[in-house]
């Protein structure tokens, strides 16, 4: 894999197979593929079965003006003894990552970490715009952090889409806030999707960085420092999180909490952050922990997976004016469009 992963320039792939009692990768398939948008060309080619790849060589072969490189490796969920027989895996479900739009302290240039606050008028619009791009996928639960932007683009970008279902956010800090927040109508529970908020999809916590101007701290304590601090797996800033610790949460609570709903065939959302949207791509795509420090992730575009017989495949992330054409479409995925676009024709 490059040294810099950028996963927002991602067109149409497809996964590879992945072994994971050798630790290889097995090519499926001579097929190139072509993708043109915003005046980056991608040219991929999946090379033949049967041969395979040390697991740290991600994919065969990658060409872009962008000289950035991504990675198409689906990762197999080890089985689980504890979860229940109602927990079947379904053939296909579809799980979509959305950072969240700009926020007023990434306006300023301010480290924000768990700081709560919200949406510019540019993040309002980035979360609108992802709302567009994944207004013909399938959605039946949304994950958020319990932090104001990533809730504020969850709730955007569902006014765009095509079942005009109404996200509404999940209260079970008490059975008082539970019996409060009750819905009595089965319809409306019908046309409803519940948000699930979570601090373990919090943002990394940035410690005595959190408020201060990400320029004036580097002439304070020196770029190196501060890039450490940034850059690093496993260095925390001072009182602060590390990446490593940040994945830690992230991931546990993704395997818990989020991967038993894709086994019932549940169709899942995160809007998230930066940083525990970065350690989850490391667990789904297996990036090695020099990889993911090298990965960028754009605010409001939203990153498309499938998870079909226990493994996770990236279909893609929209980077043109519409997600027409730029996912990779299952059956599955096509025939819901073609199933929108016959109830509101």
């Amino acid at each position: 894999m490059a040294s810099t992963a950028c996963y927002h320039t991602l067109g149409s792939i497809q996964g590879q197979g992945y072994d994971g009692k050798t630790g290889l990768l097995s090519r499926l398939g001579s097929l190139p593929v072509k993708t043109v948008s915003k005046g980056v060309n991608i040219e991929m080619r999946l090379l033949t079965r049967g041969s395979c790849y040390p697991r740290s060589l991600k994919l065969c072969v990658v060409r872009a003006s962008s000289s950035h490189s991504s990675v198409a490796d689906p990762v197999r969920i080890p089985s689980n003894s504890n979860s229940s027989d109602s927990q079947k895996k379904s053939s296909e479900a579809s799980l979509i990552l959305i950072r969240h739009g700009e926020s007023l302290w990434n306006e300023k240039n301010l480290f924000t970490g768990c700081v709560d606050v919200p949406l510019t008028q540019k993040g309002v619009e980035e979360a609108i715009e992802a709302g567009k791009r994944i207004s013909n996928i399938p959605i039946d639960t949304i994950f958020t952090s319990s932090l104001i932007r990533a809730q504020m683009t969850a709730m955007l970008a569902m006014t765009q889409h095509r079942r005009k279902k109404v996200p509404i956010i999940m209260h079970n800090e008490s059975k008082q806030a539970q019996k409060w927040s009750q819905i009595y109508s089965e319809e409306t529970n019908k046309q409803s999707i519940p948000v699930i908020t979570a601090w373990q999809l919090n943002e990394r916590m940035y410690g005595e960085l959190q408020g201060l101007n990400k320029q004036e701290t580097a002439d304070r304590f020196g770029k190196d420092k501060v890039h450490e601090w940034r850059r690093s797996y496993d260095i925390p800033p001072p009182n602060g999180e590390s990446l490593e610790m940040c994945a830690e949460r992230a991931v546990a609570y993704f395997r818990e909490q989020i991967v038993p709903q894709l086994l019932t065939g549940k169709n899942v959302m995160i809007a998230a952050h930066g940083n525990s949207l970065r350690s989850i791509i490391m667990y789904l795509d297996k990036l090695t922990s020099q990889e993911v420090i090298s990965l960028e992730l754009s605010t409001g575009i939203p990153m498309l997976y499938i998870f079909k017989d226990g493994k996770f495949i990236r279909r893609g992330s929209p980077v043109g004016p519409s997600e027409a054409g730029v996912y990779a479409y299952t059956r599955r995925l096509a025939l819901y469009r073609q199933k929108l676009d016959e109830m509101f024709q």
